[in-house]
């Protein structure tokens, strides 16, 4: 897997799947925040979990607003995590998000 925790596959400009492995040793899975507003959604069912900082962990089954700067994780389960990240830069593409 390299250096980074996940395989990665680009969809566009703004969006790829992220696979994470049960594989992963648990000290890769570490709190970060990105540079960017985006929304994650599991492909799939998973128990893997994800979880901002000061709140609880949470079931993957909706998706998650991440905000630029918000600090989070995720948190190991069984079985593959595969997800989808769209990346959104509101203030020059002003990307709506469908519901």
């Amino acid at each position: 897997m390299g250096d980074l925790p996940f395989e990665e596959e680009w969809i566009s400009d703004s969006e790829s799947i992220r696979t994470f492995s049960p594989e992963v040793f648990n000290e890769e899975l570490k709190w970060h925040f990105d540079e960017e507003d985006r929304i994650i959604e599991a492909i799939g069912e998973t128990d893997w979990k994800f979880q901002f900082d000061n709140l609880l962990p949470m079931e993957i089954k909706e998706p998650i607003k991440i905000k630029r700067g918000e600090y989070h994780r995720l948190i190991k389960g069984s079985g593959d995590l595969k997800i989808s990240i769209k990346r959104m830069d509101f203030s020059t593409k002003k990307k709506m998000i469908p519901n």
